[in-house]
């Protein structure tokens, strides 16, 4: 027996549901969720009902609309379709209309709002085909593709827009914040036109006084030249955490890219050069080094990056002992090797203060920032045969970093539930 309403009051609506308890548990269950959405179509279509306006004439863009009567459409719900008659307006002149219920309910592309929080935070996850069959599977809702595609195109598109105007609280942290450490770095994408290109990363990492990581910011941006909205997008964050927290220690670190450095100088009072990148250097300079005992080339990188990053004064130390090797007995790779090393540690070694960060509880990896290059980009936009286009790449990233982001996905939503989509009226 199909589910049925029983009684609509003002505030509550009473539905009847009959399952048939027969067959193996697992049919049982598939019975129990076909005849839970069908009840749950019932009730979102009374739920909608209560959004629409009464038919009266109303303003809207300064102008006069009036209803053209109750016209049905089908939208999209957690648990299936269901059709709803509701008021459509048009101006006098005719064109475009309008749906009260629609903006009052935030409708999105005929999906009701939990239904595009499902899709879009899946598709923040996975490609398109995998979300349709987890829908199908886990939630008995068949979809097409492009139609998923599109919702979470539309999702992705307010948060793009939204960008500037819409501010995210902290969440309420254990610890009080004594240093800030942002990073940024870049990883390269796969796109139909062009061939890869490189996807940029940042990190606003909040640290307790101990060093214990409390809390990340991540932002994302899809390949452009310039990479100027990046960086905007970097510059408002970070505006924004110094406004919250203007007494911490603002600590920059990334490798050894210009390009980093030119931005983060501008906003950090310390700057620290990834370790991991610095002990890359010594190991490809141990050939120079111990050109011909490979236990003695590691014992020497072993001890060398520990001097880095336990004692005072290693990395001048350990360039004064590069700069006194003789170059004639090494063959041209290593000697290039070498000379790339002394020239690294000569650019850097005021940002190699390993010791003295330490003692501060300063971060001194990149770590952070290259684990959200891999969890931010690679994993979601990188899989085997995957080939993007702009827009579709940066759809993606806002609502990747809204997931990824501690408590920045429900904020969003709880935003949009206030504001709304800001939909245009339809043509």
């Amino acid at each position: 027996m199909p589910a049925s309403v029983i009684s609509v009051r003002s505030d509550e609506v009473t539905l009847k549901v009959t399952i048939k308890l027969s067959g193996s548990m697992l049919e049982l269950e598939d019975n129990i969720l076909a005849s839970l959405n069908e009840a749950g179509d019932l009730a979102t279509g009374v739920a909608l009902e209560r959004f629409d306006a009464d038919g009266d004439p109303i303003m809207f863009g300064g102008e006069k609309w009036t209803s053209k009567g109750r016209l049905p459409k089908t939208y999209q719900t957690p648990y299936g379709k269901v059709e709803v008659n509701r008021h459509v307006y048009q101006r006098s002149a005719g064109g475009a209309t309008y749906c009260p219920m629609e903006h009052n309910a935030r409708i999105v592309i005929r999906a009701t709002p939990r239904f595009a929080k499902i899709v879009s935070h899946k598709m923040a996850n996975a490609a398109s085909p995998v979300v349709q069959q987890d829908m199908a599977e886990n939630h008995g809702r068949q979809c097409a593709r492009s139609y998923l595609q599109n919702l979470a195109d539309a999702v992705g598109s307010v948060a793009q827009a939204k960008e500037e105007t819409w501010h995210y609280e902290t969440p309420k942290l254990e610890k009080p914040v004594s240093h800030v450490a942002v990073g940024l770095d870049g990883t390269c994408m796969l796109y139909c036109e062009e061939g890869y290109r490189e996807a940029m990363t940042g990190t606003i990492s909040l640290y307790d006084r101990d060093g214990e990581r409390q809390h990340t910011i991540y932002i994302g941006a899809a390949p452009e030249y310039g990479k100027e909205t990046f960086y905007e997008r970097m510059e408002r964050e970070i505006a924004h955490v110094k406004r919250l927290y203007p007494d911490a220690t603002y600590v920059g670190i990334a490798d050894g890219a210009k390009c980093n450095w030119e931005f983060l100088s501008q906003y950090n009072a310390v700057q620290i050069l990834d370790f991991y990148h610095a002990a890359e250097y010594v190991n490809k300079v141990s050939f120079a080094v111990c050109p011909r005992n490979e236990g003695e080339r590691e014992e020497w990188v072993a001890s060398r990056c520990h001097a880095l990053k336990h004692e005072h004064g290693a990395a001048q130390r350990l360039l004064k002992e590069l700069n006194e090797l003789p170059p004639t007995r090494l063959n041209e790779t290593v000697r290039e090797d070498l000379e790339n090393t002394i020239t690294y540690f000569e650019n850097h070694q005021h940002q190699m203060y390993y010791a003295n960060y330490r003692k501060k509880g300063y971060p001194i990896g990149s770590g952070v920032t290259e684990a959200a290059c891999k969890t931010l980009v690679k994993q979601r936009l990188c899989c085997s045969g995957m080939k993007w286009v702009e827009r579709g790449a940066r759809v993606i990233l806002s609502l990747r970093t809204l997931v990824l982001t501690d408590q920045r996905w429900q904020q969003f939503w709880s935003k949009i539930n206030q504001y709304g989509f800001a939909m245009p009226a339809s043509t």
